[in-house]
């Protein structure tokens, strides 16, 4: 387990060595204005004119350019080579939200990668934000509201069943399973609930959703 490297009451961006444009990472840090990087992913923040207030990863693709410019004091190693820098990163992250950038796209392997992470328990929240599409690992119930036609994809990384509402497929009484049953190009008929029994389940929303998705993923869920 990674110690606890950032400590921070608001929301975190973290940022990914893979695509990413200047829009997506100031869409973010509105939103999330401490940004941290994932080893390589200071590389994309500095050529996006921002600077990482903490570096997390075992610094196999951070720059020899990017550790001269950056303070000796936001780098910080974690050696191992058994999980992602992605991973590393969430686990050495203690904030209430982390959007999480330059994670989707141009490799199909560090998407799949990251997917994986999601779905591991690091005791926070994450919102995967990608060019057209927003990822979360469904843990609690998710109310959403979502114009009438927007695509809900719902993908198993392990067999998991649940509940839900405004759905034009509701998931009541199905067992999702990636080696069966799976709930891609599902479509909101109106506000969405999706409720699940268990961990494994991501949720792939509208990229435009994130400002009604990001207080849905902190919400209190017995209320």
């Amino acid at each position: 387990m990674t110690e606890k490297i950032v400590h921070h009451q608001g929301p975190v961006t973290l940022i990914g060595g893979g695509e990413i444009t200047q829009a997506d990472l100031k869409e973010a840090l509105l939103r999330a204005p401490m940004l941290v990087a994932a080893d390589g992913g200071a590389d994309r923040a500095l050529a996006l004119g921002a600077e990482p207030s903490a570096v997390i990863g075992d610094f196999d693709s951070l720059s020899a350019a990017a550790r001269a410019v950056l303070d000796p004091s936001t780098l910080h190693l974690v050696a191992e080579q058994e999980t992602t820098d992605f991973d590393k990163a969430l686990r050495a992250i203690s904030a209430p939200l982390v959007l999480a950038v330059g994670f989707l796209g141009k490799r199909l392997d560090h998407q799949l990668a990251a997917f994986n992470v999601l779905v591991q328990p690091h005791g926070g929240t994450c919102i995967l934000i990608g060019a057209h599409e927003l990822v979360v690992h469904l843990t609690r119930p998710l109310c959403l509201t979502l114009e009438p036609g927007a695509v809900v994809s719902l993908f198993p990384l392990t067999e998991v069943s649940g509940r839900s509402e405004g759905l034009e497929w509701p998931i009541d009484g199905l067992h999702l399973s990636p080696m069966r049953r799976i709930g891609t190009s599902n479509r909101a008929t109106g506000p969405v609930r999706i409720e699940v029994d268990g961990p494994g389940l991501l949720a792939m929303l509208p990229r435009s959703a994130l400002d009604d998705l990001i207080p849905a993923m902190q919400a209190d869920p017995s209320r």
